[in-house]
């Protein structure tokens, strides 16, 4: 019987939904997904992103002491206060990695304490990389310059695909072929969601504070409660 049990568990984890082959099919997606996560961190670092261009003043000839020239100071993510931290969609794949990682180590190690802290990970990651795709997509459709500004240069498709929609579909397959059903209810859920929006406007506004300028145009066009929401 206690072969029979060890079988079962190579075959299926007990917090894992799906039957036979779910070890090694959630071992793929977790290690394809954790690919892609490392090619867009990669991309971050070989393709500093310029945030905000602001006119300096330059003194190149003075005709009455009135300046005449003047350039255009670009500063870059990598270099501004926060990051690339600043972007709620480098958060979700932050967030979407360490559970990717996490939810490996245990296709690798069949520990049941870390599927448990995957699967709860899920509960944060999945929903937020989902409202992220949607939000990024949408405002997309109706005016690109909502979330990058227009003298940036644009990202690939792949690239763009890579940003704001695998890590979406990634978690979703994971939840849904490869995790229990959740555990937790409506309003804790909805709880969450809220706290994690409210952190997100203090830490905005704190990067503000030093870079005066906010990560993404739409902020600059809504109130502090319309960006809070």
């Amino acid at each position: 019987m206690a072969t029979d049990y060890a079988r079962a568990l190579v075959r299926r984890h007990p917090l894992q939904r799906r039957p036979s082959p779910s070890r090694g099919a959630s071992a793929l997606l977790h290690v394809l997904g954790l690919a892609s996560f490392a090619y867009n961190f990669t991309y971050l670092f070989t393709n500093p992103n310029p945030m905000y261009g602001v006119p300096i003043p330059r003194v190149a000839q003075r005709r009455a002491g009135i300046c005449i020239m003047s350039l255009i100071q670009v500063q870059y993510s990598n270099t501004s206060y926060g990051w690339h931290l600043q972007y709620l969609t480098i958060i979700g794949l932050s967030l979407a990695a360490v559970t990717f990682f996490i939810g490996l180590l245990a296709d690798l190690t069949m520990s049941r304490w870390l599927f448990a802290a995957k699967n709860a990970l899920s509960v944060a990651s999945a929903p937020m990389e989902c409202l992220i795709s949607m939000l990024y997509w949408g405002l997309r459709a109706i005016d690109p310059k909502l979330v990058l500004p227009g003298w940036t240069p644009p990202m690939a498709l792949h690239t763009d695909l890579g940003f704001h929609a695998v890590p979406a579909i990634a978690l979703v397959t994971d939840l849904l072929f490869f995790s229990p059903p959740y555990t937790i209810a409506f309003v804790p859920a909805l709880g969450l969601s809220g706290f994690i929006a409210f952190g997100y406007w203090l830490w905005i506004e704190r990067c503000y504070q030093y870079n005066k300028f906010y990560p993404y145009p739409i902020f600059t066009l809504l109130s502090t409660t319309e960006r809070i929401g």
